[in-house]
């Protein structure tokens, strides 16, 4: 990593961001014979699952038995069953402990149950004490917590990069939330619409581990790197993500869930025309300096003959002192991420000053100081 810096001078006068109701059931209690399992959750009371129907010689052993942990839930499991999975294997059972009263055998879980959730609860008549029902078929529920009302206030605040003509070797967008948002489930939300209303199909890399800042607020959307770059298989194969002189529309679903499971206040779209490719690397000569006066709080401004990448502005380029201390201050990339400013925290002393650019920097198409993407 290099940097470089400009020395400018700053002379005296010059210018130049479970609680639960009832369950719901998902379907009717679902009994065979006169078995069934049932849902409790009396407000002064601990959650339960309520097997109903079993004879009174089958709670007699059942109560005398000594069974182990295992033997309980093989004969009645308690499982989420929020979300489908490819795999064949049983999820694993809910931690509880089981016990028998005079007409039910209960299942109490050991921690309280998380709204929104869906349970499955399975009861094996073939695995009471001496049973002879071998073939008897399972008793099956599924029951779910609801969660409390609640109002969507999450929404998209920004996208960058903010112009509506972009080159056609764009490399990414960053999406900004008013709301810390959840993870895994980014890219289904998320749509590239071209001029026609037809979905482009797998513009953007998918990443397994998705791109959030610290406080889940900002999302980094890549476009796939393989339907960039000129010369490379995927871009032969199915053509550019992005075509010059057509126009195309980001969207993203209101039903992207945030932090704490609502969707969002409202869906988000971002028309733009894209325009030719960018290959050319960032040259600071091109660069126009707007100094500030001493004894002041007015900004220091650069000002680029291109749109830079947005999040990278903020924290690649400092400002230093003579003794090479960096200044607190405010920075703030505007004008269609066209012109970077820093406000600082104290006013301006007359001095020798340094700005500091890490050669890292980007523009809109990845290009670096000095090195194309």
């Amino acid at each position: 990593m290099y940097r470089f810096a400009l020395v400018y001078w700053i002379a005296a006068g010059s210018i130049s961001p479970l609680t639960t109701d009832e369950p719901k059931p998902d379907e009717k209690t679902i009994s065979k014979g006169p078995i069934a399992i049932q849902f409790q959750n009396q407000k002064d009371a601990k959650p339960k699952f309520v097997v109903s129907g079993l004879s009174k010689k089958d709670l007699q052993e059942l109560a005398s038995s000594h069974w182990k942990q295992e033997q309980w839930t093989a004969l009645f499991f308690v499982s989420v069953d929020n979300t489908p999975t490819k795999e064949k294997s049983e999820p694993p059972p809910v931690i509880g402990s089981y016990r028998v009263e005079s007409s039910a055998l209960i299942f109490e879980p050991r921690f309280p149950l998380s709204a929104g959730l869906r349970f499955r609860a399975v009861f094996e008549p073939a695995r009471l004490p001496g049973s002879n029902q071998a073939q008897a078929k399972a008793v099956v529920a599924h029951f779910t917590i609801p969660k409390a009302p609640s109002t969507s206030t999450a929404k998209v605040d920004h996208v960058y990069p903010t112009d509506n003509v972009l080159p056609e070797n764009l490399l990414k967008f960053y999406i900004h939330f008013s709301a810390p948002m959840s993870r895994g489930e980014a890219y289904q939300h998320i749509h590239l619409i071209g001029s026609g209303g037809k979905e482009v199909d797998l513009p953007f890399l998918r990443l397994e581990e998705e791109l959030w800042n610290r406080n889940q607020t900002r999302f980094t959307l890549f476009f796939d790197p393989g339907r960039i770059k000129r010369g490379l298989k995927p871009r032969e194969e199915v053509g550019p993500a992005l075509e010059e002189g057509k126009s195309y529309t980001l969207v993203i679903d209101s039903d992207w869930l945030d932090a704490e499971s609502n969707p969002l206040k409202e869906p988000f779209r971002k028309s733009f025309r894209v325009g030719p490719p960018d290959d050319d690397p960032i040259d600071p000569k091109n660069w126009k300096l707007e100094t500030p006066a001493a004894g002041s709080l007015t900004p220091l401004q650069l000002i680029f003959p291109k749109p830079l990448d947005h999040a990278l502005l903020e924290r690649l380029i400092a400002v230093t002192d003579s003794a090479d201390h960096e200044l607190e201050g405010t920075i703030a990339a505007t004008e269609k991420e066209t012109h970077w400013s820093f406000t600082p925290k104290q006013s301006w002393q007359a001095g020798v000053y340094q700005l500091t650019v890490d050669t890292t920097l980007e523009d809109l198409a990845g290009n670096s100081i000095g090195r194309p993407f």
